[in-house]
């Protein structure tokens, strides 16, 4: 045997099998709000849905009715979702300046010379671990202002440069992503920056809340794209988690439109920035940080406090949280990369493909048969899944595609 791992830990969350429609989530997303989200992005240029791919053999060969997968890869040609948030959040920031927040503004309008006049010479910040920064600043770029994007130590140079390349200034924070986030709201208050953060925390909410409010653009692309396919709904939605706030914008979704009858919901986390795991475990319904260096291939999910405003929703609709090994999103990103015959190619970073390989390993391994009977994962089963990113970092992806580093320990990979 080995001494690695086991590729899934779990635990289940009694509180979301009973909830209905969660209060938070009414809180989060109240009525309307994927349609205001949509209307904005279709006026930035270059926006068209990502697609959504079918697995089928893959899902035939699992047990499986259908995995469906929405992949960002393609997203406005940064490779993830991040700035369908950051985005928005920077419109609803530009719209409450200028007193502005109850009116739907045109883009073009709000980013004219005469309201930038009115804001004056704005500089957007952020901490990220990649692809938020990017798509910060992209964002900024686009609507023509400056932006300052802290990232830690352990940043590749490769995404680094991806958000210099888009326009921002980096400023790199020896510590974590959690230390970085600290900083950045530290001088941005010293030099009235406008902080764009995913994450939320005391007094800081509006933005946050609006950047996953960005969030359900892609899942009301999913639901139209899943309609044509005569799928009412996935009954499974697998997401995974860094502060959690993509998480809570996807399964806060489904929770506000189908309520006590949604997608069952997991969410899925590196076990070395297991947050969200370690909070439900925890018993006492408070988000709960995680210790340590938070020293994950899943950069994009390298993070050790939950996000409140994202735990409240999770708190009350995820059924199973899950934590996994590197190797879990290591496995997902080759499958991706080399399907089933008949089966569509999908480029996938290490934090978009961990939840296929969690997906896999537990329709694979005896050990987990009690969570796929407690999920109800079987032939009438189609699940949810979003590759929430490409090849953001391409000398890792090389590593792990071509050189097969980050392999799956004997003990657990399976004969064919």
């Amino acid at each position: 045997m080995t001494n690695r791992p086991f590729p899934v830990t779990w635990i289940a969350n009694e509180r979301a099998r009973s909830m209905g429609r969660s209060p938070a989530v009414e809180a989060l997303l109240p009525p309307g709000t994927s349609r205001l989200t949509r209307s904005f992005h279709r006026q930035i240029p270059g926006y068209r849905h990502s697609p959504l791919k079918g697995l089928p053999n893959l899902a035939q060969m699992l047990g499986l009715g259908g995995i469906w997968v929405k992949d960002e890869s393609a997203r406005l040609a940064l490779s993830s979702f991040k700035v369908l948030g950051g985005s928005y959040a920077m419109y609803r920031s530009l719209k409450t300046m200028l007193g502005l927040d109850e009116l739907e503004i045109p883009l073009s309008e709000l980013t004219s010379p005469e309201f930038k006049e009115k804001v004056g010479d704005l500089t957007f910040a952020s901490a990220t671990d990649g692809n938020h920064g990017r798509g910060v600043a992209w964002s900024a770029k686009a609507m023509g202002f400056r932006s300052v994007i802290y990232v830690h130590k352990h940043t590749s140079q490769a995404r680094i440069r991806s958000i210099e390349s888009n326009g921002a200034e980096v400023v790199v924070v020896d510590g974590t992503y959690d230390d970085a986030v600290r900083q950045v709201i530290e001088d941005a208050q010293k030099n009235g920056w406008v902080v764009i953060s995913d994450t939320a925390w005391e007094g800081y909410e509006d933005v946050p809340r609006w950047v996953m409010q960005g969030y359900t653009t892609m899942f009301s692309e999913a639901q139209e794209q899943l309609a044509a396919q005569g799928i009412v709904k996935p009954t499974h939605i697998f997401m995974q988690a860094g502060v959690g706030a993509l998480a809570a914008s996807g399964i806060g979704f489904y929770n506000s439109l189908f309520g006590a009858d949604d997608p069952a919901a997991v969410v899925v986390e590196p076990d070395l920035a297991a947050c969200l795991y370690q909070s439900i475990e925890a018993g006492d319904g408070k988000p709960h940080a995680f210790p340590g260096d938070l020293d994950t291939i899943m950069a994009g999910l390298a993070c050790g406090e939950p996000s409140p405003l994202a735990w409240d929703v999770l708190r009350d609709c995820t059924e199973v949280f899950i934590k996994c090994p590197d190797y879990v999103a290591a496995k997902g990103m080759r499958v991706y990369g080399v399907p089933l015959r008949g089966d569509p190619f999908m480029v996938s970073g290490e934090s978009g493909a961990v939840t296929l390989g969690a997906l896999m390993f537990i329709m694979e391994r005896d050990e987990l048969a009690d969570l796929r009977e407690m999920l109800c994962l079987n032939r009438d089963s189609q699940v949810l899944l979003v590759n929430t990113e490409g090849n953001t970092d391409p000398n890792q992806f090389r590593r792990i595609v071509w050189d097969g580093a980050t392999p799956v320990p004997s003990a657990y990979r399976e004969a064919f």
